[in-house]
Order: C-alpha cells, then sequence, then structure tokens
C-alpha cells in the first residue's frame, strides 16, 4: 500500500484527468451494453420470434418491462417496413452506438495518456532534483551504475508496468460493472452462479503473481550492477587494455549479465502466464454458465428463451476480456512495485545537508574561518578528531599528511559537502550551518586534482558557476588561467565543445580551464587540491602560474600533495590520523628535530 501512495501522490495534480478518463469509460460502457442487448431483438426478428405486443402495458424498470417494450416498438417498425428494415435498423443503431463508443474510448486512453506523460516526467524531475540534494557521501557509497538504473530503468519500468496499466484500470472495471448489473437484471440467479466462480479463478491468479514482485526487485538490482560494471569499463579502458584485462572483464561482465538473464527470464515467464491463465479459468466459467443457461432453456425454467440465454452469454463473453485485462495489469503493477521501491529508496533518502528555516544571509567574507572542536567519522570510524583551527582572512594556509589523514575532508566542511558529527565551522564567527547554502557556496571556489569539465563548451564550463557571463569575461579568465591561446587555437574556438569530462583535452589544459573556471566565479575563499600533482613539467608551470594569479587577494586552504609546492605558505598545518601534530611556516617545521613535517619533507627531497 506504501508504494500505491507514493505512486497515487504523482496522480493527485492530474485527477481531474483521471475523473475524466473515468467519465468516457461509464459512457463508452454504456453504449457497448447498448450494442449488445440488440442482440436478442436480432434473433427474434430473425427466427421469426418477435409476436405481437398489442399492449406494452405501464412501463416499470425491470427487465420485463423494458423487454416487452423494445418488442412492441420494434413490431410495430416491423410492420410498416418488413422484416429486412428491422434488421437494417438493428444494425444502423449498433454501427453508431460502437461509433460512440469507441470515440468515448478515444477520449479516456487521450486523458491516461497525459497522465502517463506527466506523471513520469515528474518522476524523473524529482529523481534528479534529489540527486542533487543528496550529499556527496551518498554517491561515494552507491554504485553509479546502480543510480543509473533508478532514474532510467526503474522510472521506465514503472511507466510501461504501472502506468500504462492505468488504461486497464480505469476502463475495465467499469465495463464489468455495467455489464455485471445488466447481467443480474437479466437473470440474477446465472450471474449469482458466475459470482461464485470468479473469485476462485482470481485466488488462483494471486498465488501465480505472489513472487513476481521480489524477482522483479532482484533482477533491477542485478541490472544495476551489470551497469556498473560496463560503466567502470568504458571509464577505465585504458587501464583494461594496457593491463590486458580484457578476458578478466569479459568474465565479470558475463557472470553479471548471465545473473540478470536468468532472473529477467523467471519474471518474464510469470508475467506471460498471466493472460492464458485467467484465458483458460475464464473460458472454464463461461462453460459452466453455458452449460447451467442450456439446461434452463431446454427444461424451460428460469424464464430463459434460447435467444435470451444466447444474448446473456454474448454479455458475459464481453466480460472476458476487461477480466483478462485486469489480470495483466495486477501482474504488471506486481512486476512494477520493485522499481517503485527502488525509486521510493532514493526519494525518501535522508537529505543530511539541509538548509534551516531561518537561515542567515552571508554575502561576504570579512574576517576569518574557523574549525571549532571538529569531528568527523565515516561508518562511524572517527577521519577527524577534535580539529582546531583559525585561518585569517588573506591568509594562505596549506594541509599536509599522509594519504588517509583527513586532508580532503577537513576541505568538504567548509562548502558543506558534508557536516561535522560534534563541533562546527564557523566564518566570521557565523556557523555555517546557520547560513544559506548558496550564500555561503558562492564564498568559495575549488580546483581539484583530477579537473571535472562538462561535455559543453569552452565558454559554457568557464562561467558554469554564473548566471550571466559576457563573453569579454570570459576571454579575460582564460588568460589569467593561461587558456586563452589554446583554446582560440580550436576549430570553433571558444564555442568548442571540449568532450566528456574534456577528454578531448591534455591534463594541463582540462585543469587550466577549471581554474579558469575558479577566477570567474571570483570566490573570496579558494579551495585548492594539489591542482598540479598530475601534471607533466610544461603544464605544471602554466598552471601553477595561473594559480599563483588566482591565490591573489584571496584566503586559500591548500592541499598539498607535494611540498614543495606550498613552501610559501603563510602557515602549514599537519595531519596525521584525523589529528593536528603540527603548525607553523616551512621554515618553522622544517627546523623542529624529529618533526613530523620533516620527515614528510626529507622522504619528498630524496
Amino acid at each position: 500500500m506504501k508504494n500505491i501512495r507514493l505512486l497515487l501522490k504523482y496522480f493527485a495534480s492530474y485527477r481531474w484527468s483521471a475523473f475524466r478518463s473515468i467519465g468516457y469509460n461509464i459512457l463508452g460502457g454504456l453504449f457497448a451494453l447498448f450494442s449488445f442487448s440488440l442482440v436478442a431483438p436480432f434473433l427474434k426478428i430473425l427466427f421469426n420470434q418477435l409476436g405481437e405486443v398489442p399492449d406494452p402495458g405501464e412501463f416499470r424498470m425491470t427487465a420485463e418491462s423494458i423487454e416487452q417494450f423494445s418488442r412492441y416498438y420494434l413490431s410495430i417498425f416491423v410492420a410498416a417496413n418488413g422484416k429486412a428494415g428491422a434488421l437494417m435498423l438493428v444494425v444502423v443503431v449498433v454501427i453508431v452506438a460502437s461509433l460512440f463508443k469507441n470515440t468515448f474510448i478515444f477520449l479516456a486512453n487521450n486523458s491516461i495518456a497525459y497522465i502517463r506523460a506527466c506523471t513520469v516526467r515528474d518522476l524523473r524531475a524529482k529523481l534528479y532534483d534529489k540527486f542533487l540534494k543528496l550529499p556527496v557521501s551518498y554517491f561515494t557509497e552507491a554504485r553509479k551504475g546502480d543510480v543509473l538504473t533508478r532514474i532510467a530503468n526503474d522510472v521506465q519500468e514503472i511507466e510501461v508496468s504501472v502506468i500504462a496499466s492505468l488504461t486497464m484500470l480505469f476502463r475495465d472495471p467499469m465495463y464489468i460493472i455495467i455489464f455485471v448489473i445488466y447481467l443480474f437484471v437479466a437473470n440474477y440467479k446465472l450471474t449469482l452462479f458466475a459470482l461464485v466462480l470468479l473469485p476462485i479463478s482470481g485466488w488462483l491468479i494471486g498465488r501465480a503473481s505472489r513472487t513476481l514482485r521480489s524477482s522483479s526487485f532482484q533482477g533491477q538490482e542485478n541490472l544495476g550492477k551489470l551497469l556498473t560494471v560496463v560503466e567502470e569499463t568504458l571509464t577505465g579502458l585504458r587501464i583494461v587494455k594496457v593491463f590486458n584485462a580484457e578476458k578478466k572483464m569479459q568474465k565479470q561482465f558475463g557472470v553479471a549479465n548471465e545473473r540478470y538473464s536468468k532472473i529477467f527470464k523467471r519474471v518474464t515467464r510469470k508475467y506471460f502466464l498471466a493472460s492464458p491463465l485467467s484465458e483458460f479459468l475464464s473460458t472454464i466459467v463461461l462453460m459452466a454458465l453455458l452449460y447451467a443457461g442450456g439446461t434452463m432453456a431446454l427444461e424451460g425454467t428460469g424464464s430463459m428463451s434460447p435467444e435470451q440465454l444466447i444474448a446473456y452469454l454474448v454479455i458475459f463473453s464481453q466480460i472476458i476480456q476487461p477480466a483478462k485485462n485486469i489480470t495483466t495489469a495486477w501482474y504488471s503493477i506486481q512486476k512494477g512495485m520493485a522499481s517503485i521501491q527502488r525509486v521510493d529508496e532514493i526519494i525518501d533518502a535522508e537529505e543530511k545537508i539541509v538548509e534551516k528555516a531561518d537561515a542567515v544571509q552571508k554575502p561576504s567574507f570579512n574576517e576569518s574561518i574557523e574549525f571549532r572542536g571538529v569531528w568527523y567519522g565515516y561508518n562511524s570510524e572517527p577521519v577527524l578528531k577534535d580539529i582546531n583551527l583559525t585561518i585569517k582572512k588573506g591568509q594562505t594556509v596549506a594541509i599536509v599528511g599522509k594519504s588517509g589523514a583527513g586532508k580532503s575532508t577537513l576541505a568538504d566542511l567548509l562548502p558543506r559537502l558534508i557536516d561535522t558529527d560534534k563541533g562546527s565551522v564557523l566564518i566570521d564567527g557565523t556557523d555555517i550551518r546557520d547560513m544559506k547554502i548558496r550564500d555561503l557556496r558562492n564564498l568559495m571556489g575549488i580546483v581539484s586534482q583530477q579537473p571535472i569539465l562538462f561535455n559543453a563548451s569552452f565558454a559554457d564550463n568557464i562561467s558554469f558557476g554564473v548566471e550571466k557571463a559576457e563573453k569579454e569575461n570570459i576571454e579575460a579568465a582564460a588568460r589569467i588561467a593561461n587558456a586563452h591561446d589554446f583554446i582560440v587555437d580550436t576549430e570553433a574556438g571558444y564555442d568548442t565543445f571540449v568532450g566528456e569530462s574534456g577528454n578531448k583535452l591534455s591534463g594541463g589544459q582540462r585543469q587550466r580551464i577549471s581554474i579558469a573556471r575558479a577566477i570567474m566565479a571570483n570566490p573570496p575563499i579558494l579551495i585548492l587540491d594539489e591542482a598540479t600533482s598530475a601534471l607533466d613539467t610544461e603544464s605544471e608551470r602554466l598552471v601553477q602560474d595561473a594559480i599563483l594569479k588566482l591565490m591573489k587577494s584571496r584566503t586559500s586552504l591548500v592541499i598539498a600533495h607535494r611540498l614543495s609546492t606550498i613552501q610559501h605558505a603563510d602557515l602549514i598545518v599537519v595531519l596525521d590520523e584525523g589529528k593536528i601534530v603540527e603548525t607553523g611556516s616551512h621554515e618553522e617545521l622544517v627546523s623542529k628535530a624529529d618533526g613530523f613535517y620533516k620527515k614528510l619533507h626529507s622522504f619528498q627531497a630524496i
């Protein structure tokens, strides 16, 4: 029920379209019933059994009275136009009724198509918005392939399996209700007999579909693992080839592919069982009715003539297809419930980085940044332990230490990519958790070790953090970052696309575009994650020159791997196992006998 409520929540905005669809389906069902109810008078005319009705009597809302009046007016028409004319009248009425029925069916389906398209659009938008709100730590724990599967395959499965079933769920129950009411009026005993058999059929179908949902969930989970293997292969294709690991990756993909294939076959087999099973059970019910009704007609009991029995069975047969459709829809919904559950896991995931309702605005940085008694851990394992650090405006502070010491974690706390477990980070004396997130991040720019570019033009990547950017300002930022020359050498200049993740560029070029982006944003606080460590000597010189220009008149937090790049920092902070073990200038720390920084420096000097 929880998953159904989740889906209905998205339908709520389009409830009037749903009501229109139901209304159109009721009208379509009434016209369908009207056309099929003409079978009996058609047979009476054909077999000369109409008889004369001199006086139909007073009209009442009963089957006998309706039939009496129908025969009365039909006999008058036959007397005036002959039997052939009467048959033509019945044919024309059926055609007109069919026209109205199918028109209303089209209108009903059109309403559902609108709901279907809009609901899927809203669901994808809600998922994407949630991705943007979730903390970075969520995506370090989740497999990228699994996340992509949820916004692509799971939403598609919901559309195909669940939302597409709305057509049947909004239409076919209406038809069944209308036809069953008629059948009760025609012969309630025979109808009660049929209604005793139908629940037994429903119980058998329910048992067959019971495990479909869990199998579908396993299938989507394994599809996520399969796509993860593909994503890792494409990302690391160069490494795969260099290390001759094609066979290894083929085996890994083969195992995931075979596992998914087995589950898919199981789900498909159960899904395709729905239609033949429901048709077979419906046939049993229909034959039972044929025998019971035929016995009544032959024995002259139950006030049912042969033509009335035929008309009854024709109308009852029209219930079979809607019943099959409902069964198929039920199977589809069970299949899609697994995808709803997986999408729901993302939508209900905890948003750890939230903005307070009374968050204060912070348009500028004036004095200092302070880490006060900060603790942070991954999976209850402390990474930062009681960090106390003050960075004054205009200072360049370098964070050094061994891998895993907590350097990047400390930097991630500043723009609230993660939040402290204990303690606080303050800017100008205000806890960053009390600030508007947009204002906080507007104060900062970041240049990471692995530059992240988007599959857009040079101009779009440089102006990524600015809402409106003039071409002159973009070019000025590129010149400062030593990127202008190689940009204008490309075919379309600043309008040239850089490729996925900037794969058309060298490492040094990507890094200079990343620096130009930070320059364009013009933040007062700068976070640098050793932007030159992965570059060749020439590229490093150009990038280092661009970084020095970028750092002018800014407060900089530099995560350093190569100590030679931070010797002129105002303050060097040494981390070890999540704790600050030393602070000072380069000269002060090198002069300490057996100091931690001195050991690191000596290792890199060798």
